[in-house]
């Protein structure tokens, strides 16, 4: 799943970026304690508090489902017939069973060539999903089929079997009905009315019952085959089939390109990818019919940006990925969610690579994936990437860039380790062994471990047993002709250094380069202690040194201050490899944010990127210019954070201008985006006037502007505008017949300044013109665009706590929700405020999430006390004497 998911379910993803994995009606659960049993479960909902969860017994075990549905989607009901193949395993005269969200009719028990024994009760344990189905006599071992009536509702909800809402192109109102399924073999008149149709489905694989999907709705399609022979479909909403290609272009590359890394082909006979109106995720890895929210399926060739180019080639690569990763081999319990997650979330990247390398994609990884998981597992309140869960309610807080980032990072770092060529033996031997059953992260170890003949468990477990990860600390001396290394390792801490006895200690893989030749690793390492030596031969005392090449392994790196002088001037000539540029900075900025050293230093060092021309690196850079000037904000001083911005990204945005140049491409246009939306927002006169012209010209439709234009235009316009520029910005919203397009503005709205125009953007949040899982992106665009916004954004969800947090039903969007919408904040008092709101308002889903949002606001505003003083002189010291470029 991508970046996120709703329910507490096996599957789910992020950004960040499935649909809510289904509490889909009742389903039987083989115990999976023994680990080659596969999972059969649905979502199961957050619970108020943590408490022991017992998996379900072992007695009853199914061994296949046929289950009719008939959703009516005018009351919004559905009923449902389920007659399950079944074998009692040991005697009893219960049936213990996952049910949610749906109320039983009748239901009985027919052993193998024996009388239906009817159920005289059902026990309903709505907490933790079960239902207990009593029979009058003891059901004895063998098989037999179980028979179960049930009725339910279409929830509004974006989670289980639920209803999505849609608009025609003629502008009527209808539902879709949406959960998972399979493969269609028959279509017939419903027996007891021939204006219904029956649709039968073809049996599956063995597989778990998370992944089974169907959509009840209108949809176009636009369909081809793979190179081996997959019937590859992409259904978009009536009339869009043309925004499906670009999907099916990247789907039929993706499929083969799959089978070939893995050496398994890929098993059903047909995959579907389909755009779902109402969606609260990125989207859901279901076998064979994979749904997306639209934004993550559907592109317009004239007005779809290159950045949701790139997310639907990142999203459709990271859910194929799951079709092996997942579907065809299951994680054992959710302890190893991150199996499924962090895998998915690394090949993506692999596979993107392959398919469009002018993106550039793994020096994207590294700013996407890698330094946001480093940020969260710096804190007290993070957690290890394999989390022990016991009630499923509690996997939704481990939805979150440990599980998916830095469970990518970790294994990005390993395949470096182990080679592709053995990491690739080694994923077949594991899909080859584990295929169609459960795995835990030790078979993975084991698997690679044969391949490559190397510790691999040993390695790891230090990486995903415990949390956090290391600062290697390295200083060097001239001996003759060669150059001795001094290591030594402690735990970052978001905090400042690590205090205390016992450091956690990791294997790290660490490779070193030098000025010599940037791009070759002139020594690899093992770091298996706390502290070692290594001698660099024949490198000369003018030649720099550094490790980590290809910010590929998870720690980061304080240099001696003679080390790190030698390296600044590879950023100023680019003698430093783009990627290496880019953790260089990003290693600086974190140590300052933790008080290892000063951030004026940091200042200093972003003014020597003023040659830079690669996309990710001002990217990044841009990132952490963003993070300080949020807490700067705080202080009187923030307009001279704003003339520092101008002037770092004045050059490079004088360089590119506004409109393409013969020979550019993809990364061209998102560096472009970038930078004027940069100089835009901090307020640079040539940049908010010609932002103004071609935003008028848009409206008057004179001249429209090209999608990678419209964000950087619509933030700067609003920023700086008035009630005239917000009422014409809901205009346009209210136009746009491309969900890409309403995203992308309700994202900027939020930078309007003005007390009064802040309220009626939260209002509209909560309206009808904004689908719901897009009202936190609204919200979090508020409390981003300034210091009056993130304190209106913060009362406006106290105020309306019950309806946000029903409307999500405690999901992951209420994390996100809360974290964009608090984090910001830099003083010592908000932290208790935070706390103490969600004392009286429980969130049990987002528990660890408001503790993490808690310690950033403490560590924000020690930053702040820290550091604001000589931020503020050196600031004034650049105005009264501005350095040459």
């Amino acid at each position: 799943m991508w970046l996120a998911a709703a329910a507490p379910s096996l599957a789910r993803r992020l950004l960040f970026l499935g649909p809510p994995p289904p509490p889909l009606l009742l389903l039987l659960l083989s115990r999976s304690s023994r680990r080659r049993r596969r999972l059969h479960c649905l979502g199961l909902a957050a619970m108020p508090e943590k408490r022991p969860f017992e998996r379900l017994p072992a007695d009853v075990s199914p061994l296949n489902y046929s289950l009719c549905l008939k959703p009516d989607l005018l009351d919004f009901t559905f009923e449902g017939k389920l007659e399950a193949a079944a074998q009692v395993r040991q005697a009893t005269n219960q049936i213990v069973m996952n049910c949610a969200d749906i109320d039983i009719i009748t239901a009985s028990y027919a052993p193998e060539g024996d009388e239906e024994i009817h159920a005289t009760g059902f026990n309903y344990q709505n907490e933790d999903e079960k239902v207990t189905l009593s029979f009058p006599s003891i059901l004895q071992t063998g098989t037999g089929t179980l028979k179960i009536d049930f009725v339910g509702e279409l929830n509004d909800k974006m989670k289980g079997f639920y209803r999505s809402k849609y608009t025609t192109p003629s502008g009527e109102v209808r539902y879709a009905a949406v959960t998972q399924f399979e493969n269609v073999i028959d279509r017939k008149p419903y027996p007891d009315d021939e204006n219904l149709v029956e649709v039968k489905f073809a049996r599956t694989p063995v597989m778990s019952t998370y992944l089974v999907a169907f959509v009840v709705g209108e949809y176009d399609f636009v369909e081809t085959r793979s190179k081996d022979g997959v019937c590859v479909r992409v259904y978009t909403p009536v009339g869009k089939a043309e925004q499906g290609k670009f999907a099916l272009e990247v789907a039929a590359k993706t499929l083969p390109f799959y089978k070939d890394y893995f050496n398994v082909p890929y098993p059903l006979p047909k995959i579907d990818l389909i755009a779902i109106a109402d969606f609260a995720a990125g989207a859901m890895e279901n076998w064979g019919l994979v749904t997306y929210r639209e934004t993550a399926l559907l592109i317009d060739p004239k007005n779809s940006c290159s950045s949701s180019r790139q997310w639907v080639a990142l999203v459709v690569g990271h859910e194929l990925a799951h079709q092996w990763f997942g579907n065809l081999v299951t994680m054992e319990w959710w302890t190893h969610l991150w199996l499924n997650e962090g895998f998915a979330s690394w090949i993506e990247y692999l596979c993107v690579d392959h398919c469009f390398p002018e993106y550039d994609i793994w020096t994207q990884f590294v700013s996407a994936d890698y330094t946001r998981a480093q940020e969260l597992d710096a804190l007290d309140n993070s957690h290890p990437i394999e989390v022990s869960v016991g009630h499923p309610s509690e996997v939704d807080e481990i939805f979150d860039a440990i599980s998916y980032s830095k469970g990518a990072s970790v294994i990005r770092m390993l395949h470096d380790y182990i080679g592709d060529k053995d990491f690739k033996k080694g994923m077949n031997m594991y899909l080859t062994k584990f295929q169609q059953k459960n795995a835990a992260t030790e078979d993975l170890w084991e698997s690679l471990e044969n391949a490559s003949g190397k510790p691999i468990a040993a390695v790891m477990n230090t990486w995903t047993k415990q949390m956090g990860f290391p600062l290697i600390y390295v200083e060097a001396e001239q001996v003759e002709d060669d150059r001795l290394l001094r290591l030594s390792q402690k735990k970052f801490c978001a905090s400042g250094p690590y205090v205390g006895e016992d450091c956690p200690q990791w294997m790290v893989p660490i490779t070193i380069s030098t000025s010599d030749d940037p791009n070759q690793a002139k020594l690899k390492i093992l770091m298996d202690k706390p502290e070692m030596s290594v001698v660099l031969k024949n490198v000369k005392p003018d030649q720099w040194v550094k490790l980590n090449l290809g910010t590929v392994g998870f720690y980061r790196t304080q240099y001696s201050s003679t080390m790190l002088e030698s390296l600044l001037p590879g950023i100023r000539d680019l003698s430093l490899p783009p990627v290496d540029r880019l953790g260089l900075q990003n290693d600086l900025f974190s140590l300052a944010r933790a008080g290892i050293i000063s951030t004026v230093e940091v200042l200093k060092v972003m003014e020597a990127f003023v040659n830079e021309p690669n996309y990710t690196v001002w990217s990044d850079l841009s990132c952490n210019l963003g993070i300080l000037s949020t807490l700067v904000s705080h202080t009187d001083f923030y307009e001279e954070i704003q003339e520092f911005v101008k002037d770092v990204f004045s050059p490079i945005g004088e360089r590119l201008g506004w409109d393409p140049r013969p020979g550019e491409g993809h990364l061209d246009a998102l560096l472009r985006g970038l930078v004027l939306g940069k100089l835009g927002k901090a307020g640079h006169k040539a940049t908010l006037e010609e932002a103004r012209r071609r935003f008028k010209d848009h409206v008057e439709g004179k001249q429209i502007l090209s999608a990678d234009l419209r964000s950087p235009v619509y933030l700067t316009v609003l920023k700086h505008g008035d009630a005239t520029t917000l009422d014409i910005m809901l205009k346009l919203h209210k136009q746009a017949d491309m969900q890409e397009e309403k995203n992308r503005i309700e994202r900027v709205l939020g930078a309007t300044l003005l007390p009064d125009l802040i309220q009626k953007v939260l209002t509209f949040a909560l309206s009808e013109e904004v689908r719901p899982q897009d009202t936190v992106s609204v919200i979090g665009g508020v409390a981003g665009g300034s210091k009056h916004g993130r304190k209106a954004a913060w009362k406006f969800i106290k105020d309306n706590w019950e309806e946000l947090y029903n409307r999500y039903q405690g999901g992951f969007l209420i994390s996100r929700l809360i974290k964009l919408s608090v984090e910001g904040f830099a003083v010592d008092k908000m932290a208790g405020e935070v706390k103490a709101f969600f004392e009286s308002h429980p969130a049990p889903s987002a528990e660890r999430t408001i503790q993490q949002c808690c310690e950033n606001i403490l560590l924000n505003a020690a930053w702040l006390k820290r550091d604001a003083e000589s931020i503020h002189q050196y600031l004034l010291q650049r105005k009264a004497s501005p350095p040459t470029v």
